[in-house]
């Protein structure tokens, strides 16, 4: 495993992260049994993963139970990232909504908190300031945000310092690249890819868009048409399927999975600190954990960029995944 400092922080976080709001199941997952999780839990740790990233709204704070209970006995060699729901960012609802992870969490201190999305509605400057305070009470340790396009970006920077920005972010979704990746690396800011498996389809795992169950298939890659879609776009699953399979031919040229390569491309991107893989099983964790070792030639990364430029054209600089009129940027934007 490598580690990697985050933002301009003393914090080292592994490369790869493990990403806990598939731990607990539901709609978009399937059923999951809660032992298996606890299992996953520490077999990342026992894969050097040292970075565990949930949420108040996986599991409505079932997630954050969960990582307390698998990691309580080595809190001290761990860092937890978890985050404010967007109904939370009021400035006393911040510190409301921080207590409550603490206690679910079973810590004195959140290594880094995140805003989960930006409030079209509450000032920026009310969160940070509440957030600020949390950090100066020793609450917290690092403030970031998560899912910030780049107008909220541009005015959050304006405002005050943070260390990460967890964005979307994947070969199949590269639509930072645009303007908020640029920002980042500009500032330091690091930049957390979730669902860098763009939610396992980049592990090769469905063989067409129609095998994909339809918690899965409500983003913008699949068509308005799809059951739980929340968009009014086409999609592109031809462009999707056919970008795949050529990353699974790059990967089988080097003797490699699919998933390891798509993660290791990611890590291997500008201002990226850490990959957020969930996995459902100890065998996941383990593949998903060998990417922080896997180091791709030039042609290969090329090779990747190449296949999947016909998606990143067609979905554009939105970095919402899911709808349209993209929260992750102001309404008059």
């Amino acid at each position: 495993m490598k580690y990697h400092a985050l933002g301009q922080t003393d914090i080292e976080v592994s490369r790869v992260c493990m990403g806990c709001w598939a731990l607990i199941g539901g709609g978009t997952w399937g059923d999951q049994d809660r032992d298996e999780s606890l299992a996953c839990l520490r077999a990342a740790f026992d894969e050097g993963v040292t970075f565990f990233d949930t949420a108040p709204a996986y599991g409505a704070g079932e997630s954050e139970e969960l990582v307390a209970r698998a990691l309580r006995d080595v809190r001290k060699d761990v860092v937890l990232a978890t985050k404010v729901s967007r109904g939370d960012l009021a400035g006393e609802a911040v510190v409301a909504s921080c207590e409550r992870s603490l206690r679910l969490l079973k810590t004195d201190v959140i290594d880094l908190l995140q805003v989960h999305w930006p409030s079209p509605t509450v000032p920026l400057a009310e969160t940070l300031g509440a957030m600020e305070r949390l950090k100066e009470a020793g609450k917290i340790r690092a403030i970031g945000v998560s899912n910030f396009g780049a107008s909220y970006l541009r005015s959050l920077l304006r405002q005050e310092r943070v260390e990460s920005n967890q964005v979307c972010y994947s070969l199949l979704f590269r639509a930072i690249e645009h303007e908020v990746q640029p920002l980042c690396v500009a500032d330091e800011v690091s930049i957390l890819c979730y669902s860098p498996l763009c939610q396992g389809l980049l592990t090769g795992k469905f063989a067409s868009a129609d095998a994909v169950p339809a918690g899965r298939a409500r983003s913008r890659l699949f068509s308005k048409n799809r059951p739980q879609s929340r968009h009014d776009e086409a999609g592109c699953e031809a462009e999707a399927f056919e970008a795949i399979a050529r990353i699974g031919n790059v990967a089988r040229s080097l003797g490699e999975a699919p998933g390891p390569v798509a993660l290791a491309w990611a890590l291997a991107q500008g201002g990226v600190a850490s990959v957020i893989a969930g996995a459902r099983s100890v065998e996941q964790v383990r593949e998903n954990a060998r990417a922080a070792d896997l180091s791709l030639p030039d042609e290969a990364l090329a090779a990747l960029a190449d296949a999947t430029e016909p998606v990143k054209r067609r979905l554009g600089p939105n970095i919402d995944l899911w709808q349209t009129t993209s929260r992750a940027e102001p309404p008059e934007a």
